[in-house]
């Protein structure tokens, strides 16, 4: 995690973009990777941990029948809660992570089913990713993904 999101800062530092993030299983693992950076602050604009459903809705925008329709753990929620923090911290990017880090379902959705959202100019992304392992490489393995994405920011 230390390498990528030494890149993320250095290249945002250099290239003079920021970023935000909103996390939910990843439970704020994000963000303190980033700011364990040395020179974070120069990339880094803010986060939310919106582990509740509601505050998905309530702070980051996502919409209420979305969430009530489909659950937390979905790849349009993902997009949403990217695009909702980018815009509420004027963030270049904006990255986001749900997802069931177990360890049992939620919902209905499985262990290990995880997205990453990602939203810089035009239309925000996710990817759906399947992961294994237990709880704590789960939600690792979540901030790895969210930074290389981040790291590719001029690919949708």
């Amino acid at each position: 995690m230390g390498r990528l999101a030494t890149e993320l800062v250095q290249d945002g530092t250099a290239l003079g973009f920021t970023v935000a993030v909103a996390e939910s299983l990843t439970g704020g693992l994000l963000a303190a990777a980033i700011t364990s950076v040395p020179g974070a602050s120069a990339v880094f604009r803010g986060s939310v941990t919106a582990y509740a459903t509601e505050i998905k809705a309530s702070v980051l925008g996502v919409d209420a029948d979305l969430l009530a329709r489909q659950g937390a753990v979905d790849a349009e929620v993902a997009r949403q809660m990217a695009e909702g923090v980018r815009r509420l911290f004027g963030a270049s990017i904006g990255l986001s992570t749900t997802g069931v880090a177990g360890p049992t379902e939620q919902d209905g959705k499985p262990v290990g089913l995880v997205y990453v959202g990602y939203c810089a100019s035009g239309r925000p992304t996710a990817e759906e990713l399947h992961l294994e392992g237990d709880r704590e490489a789960i939600r690792a393995q979540t901030v790895l993904r969210a930074l290389s994405r981040a790291l590719k920011r001029d690919q949708r």
